[in-house]
C-alpha cells in the first residue's frame, strides 16, 4: 500500500479530492464509495469546491454508502443515508437514482445485506472507496476479528465504537444503535481503489498496526495490505507511530507527478 503523510486534515482532503477529480475526468459515471463521520468531511468540502469552480463535472457521478445503522426510524438525521444525502449527494446536485445504500429498516436484514452486495456488483463495482479507521482498527463497521473474506452483513458494534459515535447522538450512548449493516471486508476489497484517511493522534496506533503490523482480523484495516491499489493518507499526528515515516515521506516526495495516488 502507499502511505502519504500530509500536514493536516485539510491537505489530506485536497489530495483525495484531487484523486476523485482525476477519476471523474476519466470516468464521469464512476461509482464513489463514501464514508461518514468527521474525518472525511475535508474531502467532501474540497471536492465540492472543485466542482463549484468548474474543475470537473460530477453530474454523472454515482454515490454509494459503506454502512448503515439498523433500526433507526426512516429519515432519522443521524442515519447514514440521511448523512450522505446531506453531506455529499444533495450538495453535488445528484438525483436520487445516482445514490445507493443498504436498507437499515428492512424487516429481513440479511436479505437487505445480500441485496446490497448484489446491487454493488450490478453497478459495475466501486471505483474509489473512501474509508476512515476506528481507534480499534475497524473499517466500515467491521469490528476486530471480522472475517477478512466477509460480505455485506449485520454486525454488533463494540462498546468502544458506540462510545466513539455517541458524539453524533447528543453524547448519549443509549441513543446509539447496537447493530449496523456494513460492507464486509471482502466487499470493500472488491473496490478498484481504496483510500483510507486518518487524522489525529488518537488514530496513530491503529494506523501503525494497519500499515506496519501483520495482516490480522484483530486489525480489520490491515486487510488493505492485500489490495492491489490502496492508499493511506495520514496527517502528522496520525503518522506519529509509524516506524517507516521518513521512508514514506521520501517515496511520496520523489513520486512522478503524473502517477497520482
Amino acid at each position: 500500500m502507499e502511505v502519504v503523510i500530509v500536514k493536516d486534515a485539510k491537505a489530506g482532503g485536497e489530495l483525495i479530492a484531487g484523486a476523485i477529480v482525476d477519476l471523474l475526468a476519466r470516468k464521469p459515471d464512476a461509482l464513489l464509495g463514501v464514508a461518514t463521520g468527521s474525518t472525511p468531511l475535508p474531502v467532501y468540502d474540497a471536492l465540492l469546491a472543485r466542482v463549484g469552480a468548474g474543475a470537473v463535472d460530477a453530474s454523472r457521478a454515482r454515490i454509494c454508502q459503506l454502512d448503515e445503522y439498523v433500526g433507526l426510524p426512516a429519515g432519522h438525521p443521524e442515519s447514514y443515508r440521511a448523512t450522505v444525502l446531506r453531506q455529499v449527494v444533495e450538495p453535488l446536485g445528484l438525483p436520487a437514482g445516482q445514490f445507493m445504500g443498504p436498507d437499515g429498516s428492512a424487516e429481513d436484514v440479511q436479505a437487505a445485506c445480500d441485496a446490497y452486495d448484489a446491487a454493488l456488483a450490478s453497478a459495475g463495482g466501486v471505483d474509489l472507496q473512501i474509508l476512515g479507521i476506528g481507534t480499534d482498527g475497524h473499517i466500515g463497521f467491521n469490528e476486530p476479528c471480522s472475517s477478512l473474506a466477509s460480505r455485506t452483513r449485520i454486525k454488533t458494534l463494540t462498546e468502544q465504537t458506540r462510545i466513539d459515535n455517541a458524539r453524533f447522538f447528543d453524547d448519549d450512548i443509549d441513543q446509539v444503535p447496537h447493530h449496523v449493516i456494513t460492507q464486509g471486508i471482502g466487499t470493500i476489497l472488491d473496490a478498484r481503489h481504496l483510500v483510507l484517511l486518518a487524522t489525529g493522534e488518537g488514530k496513530a496506533e491503529a494506523v501503525a498496526q494497519t500499515v506496519e503490523g501483520p495482516v490480522a482480523s484483530l486489525v480489520p484495516a490491515s486487510a488493505l495490505q492485500l489490495h492491489r491499489h490502496a492508499t493511506v493518507v495520514v496527517d502528522e499526528a496520525a503518522a506519529s507511530k509509524l516506524k517507516l515515516a521518513d521512508y514514506f515521506r521520501h517515496t511520496f516526495a520523489n513520486k512522478p507527478s503524473w502517477q497520482g495516488i
